[in-house]
């Protein structure tokens, strides 16, 4: 696995899982979580970056690999598929093969989208017309460049973005920061 924020400088982190802003209401992180992805993933998100930059934005994370224990408090709370994977079968998260993202400007300013991180509403979908032309816009910028760097959308939620193939990768268990 290897660290995002190590080969893109400038990511900008918000994993919103190392706080209690999240749908779980708890930080379920240690503090100190990086955003650990596998190489292949790290490459293409390097790719969606460097095609943003020109057009003024940057990529904030939200969430990368996520452990599978992670997965299971997820499913407790909301054990609806194509929202939570089911932790029997693990998620593109648990590969290091999916990464939950969105736009800031170059001086790291949020930019609107059609909702926020973890709505789970038809609001959230790929294919909603509701919102501000701006939030579409965005949401519009944000797929083309992930696509662009070969990355498959989740049609549920404009954050999420998978590593094609990657429900064919092993679960695993890495730890966030660095051994002791």
């Amino acid at each position: 696995m290897v660290d995002a924020a190590t080969v893109i400088p400038d990511l900008v982190l918000d994993l919103r899982y190392a706080t209690k802003d999240n749908f779980l209401k708890r930080q379920v992180y240690p503090d100190g979580a990086r955003c650990l992805l596998l190489p292949d993933s790290v490459k293409r998100l390097t790719q969606a970056a460097d095609a943003l930059r020109p057009q003024g934005y940057r990529l904030k994370v939200y969430d990368c690999y996520r452990p599978r224990a992670v997965q299971y408090e997820m499913w407790k709370i909301l054990p609806k598929p194509g929202y939570v994977a089911d932790p029997r079968k693990g998620s593109n998260h648990n590969r290091g093969g999916a990464v939950d993202l969105t736009l800031v400007t170059k001086d790291g300013a949020e930019v609107e989208m059609p909702t926020p991180f973890d709505d789970f509403t038809p609001a959230a979908h790929h294919g909603y017309t509701g919102g501000t032309p701006a939030s579409r816009e965005h949401r519009e910028v944000l797929r083309k460049a992930m696509e662009g760097a070969g990355f498959q959308r989740n049609r549920m939620e404009w954050w999420h973005y998978d590593l094609p193939g990657a429900t064919k990768l092993p679960v695993l268990d890495v730890p966030f920061t660095p051994a002791e």
